[in-house]
């Protein structure tokens, strides 16, 4: 997979070649995501496009955020008992929940860890996606990890 680059331009032509038209509310909400890089989730993301365009309602957010999944403009981060959080991030990467802070950090995964993951299936199965992720706490003095700006 690839990073997402913004660009309105990027933006229109994924939602064309997807047969969707691009919308002001789409494109709001996927700058939203892009800018700040953090994992937020639906509410998040609400709270901040609210600001930028007052009359969007929560549902709106939600069916743009679903048509942004649907494209391949973003990705679902989803965690045991928590609110899905969205990822711009589509080069293949790990995710670390920090259990205390509640943040989310993308980490990267060479191409040689997905090759020994994809070869651990079993014989007939291809795994179209990889989903790893780790929680936990960080260490004191850890450096954060970066919010995946591939």
């Amino acid at each position: 997979m690839e990073t997402t680059p913004f660009t309105p331009d990027a933006l229109v032509k994924r939602l064309t070649d997807s047969g969707l038209r691009p919308t002001p509310q789409r494109e709001v909400v996927f700058k939203v995501i892009v800018e700040k890089r953090d994992h937020p989730t639906a509410d998040e993301i609400f709270a901040r496009v609210k600001s930028q365009m007052p009359t969007i309602s929560l549902a709106t957010v939600y069916n743009c955020l679903e048509t942004l999944v649907q494209c391949g403009l973003v990705r679902q981060v989803n965690f045991e008992r928590a609110p899905t959080r969205y990822c711009p991030n589509l080069c293949q990467h790990a995710h670390f929940h920090d259990e205390t802070t509640g943040e989310v950090h993308d980490i990267d995964l060479p191409a040689d860890v997905i090759a020994r993951l994809r070869a651990l299936l079993p014989a007939g199965f291809d795994a179209s996606d990889i989903e790893l992720s780790f929680r936990g706490q960080a260490a004191p003095g850890a450096v954060p990890v970066s919010h995946g700006t591939n």
